[in-house]
């Protein structure tokens, strides 16, 4: 079973993202906030994908605060966790928004808030899912 990690500081958005990922979309899903923990649980292989949170209000690594952004660009950065599939999850919804966060993260993909379609959600994940071997 494929496996989604969360990086939600939104328990509400946490627990909604949560119900439709393992009732429609059949993944087991994994949260937190704890940047150590994102780091930890990608380079480990512990997840199939990130959906990740561009405004993480109390993230901090290694002493600063980061946005999902950066934490982004980190996990794009390094070669073990490079091809991992991030999709950013806003509120920030503007025209230009999508390409503006797109360019500056390297995630692959993004989706804004609040998700009204839940299976058009669902197969967005899905698609950036490898196939089970």
């Amino acid at each position: 079973m494929k496996t989604v990690l969360i990086v939600e500081d939104d328990q509400v958005n946490a627990r909604v993202f949560s119900k439709i990922l393992t009732k429609r979309g059949g993944l087991a899903v994994k949260h937190t906030e704890n940047v150590e923990e994102v780091m930890d649980i990608a380079r480990t292989g512990e997840a199939d994908l990130i959906l990740m949170d561009v405004s993480l209000a109390r993230s901090v690594y290694q002493g600063k605060p980061v946005d999902g952004i950066k934490i982004t660009q980190l996990l794009k950065a390094d070669p073990t966790t490079a091809k991992l599939p991030i999709i950013l999850v806003t509120a920030h919804a503007m025209a230009g928004d999508r390409e503006d966060f797109l360019a500056q993260s390297g995630a692959d993909d993004y989706i804004s808030k609040p998700v009204i379609d839940h299976q058009k959600f669902v197969d967005k994940i899905k698609s950036l899912l490898s196939p089970e071997e």
